[in-house]
C-alpha cells in the first residue's frame, strides 16, 4: 500500500464517501480511514436520505442502492400528554421517479456507497482509528493511525470525524462543544410485517411516511421525536438538547419508552419486536458554531462541521453535499499543484454561496430561542390540544364561552404583550 496519496479521507460516513466518491472519480488517489468494523458500522439505525443530493454523485443510484421505501408523505404531530394536533402533506408524485427522499438502513447503504468508492480506485480501511494529524511547518501533510507503521501522508486530508472531531480540536479549529450544541438522539428498530406498516400507516404497497412529533414527545424539551417506516421495520426516536436532558435529569431510555407508550403512538407500535438499540450526538449549533473550515492541507465537512439543519430534520443531504464541495476543491488545488488555505478556499467559498449555509443562516437564533424560552414547547403546544378538545368536544358549553375560557388560557399569566412578543420573536428567527 503506497504511503502517499493525493487526499486522505478520516470517516467513513455520508460526508467523507462523497468526498471520496467525487476525488477518486476524477482519477486522484483517495485513501478512506474508518474506526468501525465497515462503513456505517457506527451509524446502523434507520434514517432519511434525500435524492437530489446523492444523484449529483451517482445518477439513478436509487436504481440499484439499498433502500427501504420512497417517502411519500410528512406528517407532523403535537402532542399533548393525552392528544395529538396533526397535520402533514402528501404527495402521490413522490411514488415515482425519479423520487424525493427514501428511509434507509445506513449500515446497508454506506457500505453500498463504500463500494461504489472502491469501484472507483479509492482504497477503504476498516477498523483504524486516526489518532492525530501529521502537521509540518502548520501544514496538515498526513495522519497517524493506532497501527504500526501506520503513518499515512497525502497532499490534503479530509476531516468527516463526526460530530465530536477529534482532530478538529486537535487542529484548534473548535472547543469542546457545549452541552447547548449538541442533540442526544435514542433511537430503537421495531420489526413488523411489511403489511401491518402499510396498514398502520395508511400506506400503498412499498411506500412510506415520516413523523415528526413535538411537544410531549420529547417531554417539553427542545427537540424532536420522529417515526420512520422501512420495509419491514419501524424506525422510532427521539432527540432533544443534551444540556436540557442533563437539566431535567432524564435517562436517555424514559425518552424513548415515554414516546412509545404515548396513546397516539402506541397503537403504531403495538406488537413490534424490538431489533436494536442505538444513541448517538447530532451537531445542533447550526450556524454560530461552524468551526474553521480550511486551512493548510486539510478541510472539514458533514458533521464535523456542525452541518445540521434540526429545524428540517436534515443532516444527510448538508454531508453529503460538503463533502462533495470540498473534493471539487481538492481536485481544483491538485490542478494548481500546491494545497495551501489559498488553494482550498474555494471549498468554503462554494459552501457559502450553497443551501447548506444560507440555510443554517436562516436558522441561526431559532434553536436558542426555543431553549431559552420554554413557552413555546411547554404552553402553546398543550394550549393548541386544549383549544381543539374544548371546540370539538359537544357538551352544552356555549362556544362563546369555551372561546373565553381558550383567550385566558392562550395569554395565560403573561398577557397579551407576551404572546405577541413570542410570536414576533419567533418569526424574526424562521422568516
Amino acid at each position: 500500500m503506497p504511503k502517499k496519496f493525493d487526499a486522505i479521507v478520516v470517516g467513513a460516513g455520508m460526508a467523507g464517501l462523497a468526498a471520496a466518491y467525487k476525488m477518486s472519480s476524477e482519477g486522484l488517489s483517495v485513501v478512506v480511514i474508518e474506526r468501525g468494523d465497515y462503513p456505517g458500522a457506527k451509524n446502523v439505525m434507520g434514517g432519511v436520505l434525500y435524492r437530489s443530493m446523492m444523484e449529483e454523485l451517482i445518477p439513478e443510484f436509487w436504481k440499484e442502492a439499498p433502500l427501504q421505501r420512497p417517502v411519500v408523505e410528512q406528517r407532523f404531530w403535537m402532542l399533548d400528554k393525552q392528544s395529538v394536533v396533526t397535520s402533514g402533506y402528501k404527495d402521490e408524485s413522490w411514488a415515482e421517479e425519479p423520487y424525493n427522499c427514501f428511509t434507509v438502513f445506513r449500515g446497508e447503504f454506506d457500505r453500498w456507497f463504500a463500494k461504489k468508492c472502491e469501484e472507483k480506485g479509492a482504497l477503504i480501511i476498516n477498523e483504524t482509528l486516526v489518532e492525530s494529524c501529521i502537521v509540518d511547518d502548520g501544514k496538515v501533510i498526513g495522519v497517524q493511525t493506532n497501527r504500526p507503521e501506520g503513518d499515512l501522508y497525502a497532499n490534503v486530508v479530509v476531516l468527516a470525524d463526526g460530530v465530536n472531531s477529534l482532530l478538529g480540536k486537535q487542529l484548534g479549529f473548535h472547543r469542546e462543544w457545549e452541552p447547548q450544541q449538541v442533540a442526544l438522539a435514542v433511537m430503537e428498530e421495531l420489526k413488523l410485517p411489511e403489511e401491518v406498516i402499510e396498514d398502520r400507516f395508511n400506506l400503498e404497497p412499498g411506500m412510506g411516511t415520516t413523523i415528526e412529533l413535538f411537544g410531549q414527545g420529547t417531554m417539553g424539551m427542545v427537540g424532536t421525536a420522529f417515526i420512520y417506516t422501512n420495509k419491514q421495520h419501524i424506525s422510532i426516536g427521539v432527540g432533544a438538547l443534551l444540556s436540557q436532558i442533563r437539566e431535567k435529569q432524564v435517562q436517555p431510555y424514559q425518552l424513548l419508552e415515554n414516546l412509545k407508550q404515548h396513546p397516539a403512538v402506541r397503537p403504531l407500535v403495538r406488537g413490534a419486536e424490538p431489533v436494536e438499540y442505538y444513541a448517538h450526538l447530532i451537531p445542533e449549533g447550526g450556524y454560530n458554531s461552524i468551526p474553521k473550515l480550511v486551512s493548510d492541507g486539510v478541510v472539514v465537512v458533514g458533521d464535523a462541521a456542525q452541518l445540521v439543519n434540526g429545524i428540517h430534520r436534515e443532516g444527510s443531504n448538508m454531508a453529503m453535499t460538503s463533502g462533495r464541495l470540498a473534493a471539487e476543491a481538492v481536485i481544483h488545488a491538485c490542478n494548481m499543484g500546491h494545497f495551501d488555505r489559498d488553494a482550498l478556499s474555494s471549498y468554503e467559498n462554494e459552501l457559502n454561496n450553497s443551501f447548506v449555509i444560507k440555510d443554517l443562516e436562516k436558522y441561526k437564533d431559532a434553536s436558542h430561542l426555543l431553549e431559552s424560552n420554554p413557552r413555546y414547547f411547554n404552553n402553546y403546544i398543550p394550549t393548541a390540544n386544549m383549544a381543539l378538545r374544548e371546540m370539538l368536544t359537544v357538551d352544552g358549553v356555549s362556544k362563546k364561552q369555551k372561546q373565553k375560557k381558550l383567550t385566558k388560557s392562550i395569554l395565560g399569566k403573561n398577557g397579551l404583550f407576551t404572546l405577541g412578543k413570542d410570536i414576533y420573536q419567533m418569526w424574526k428567527a424562521v422568516r
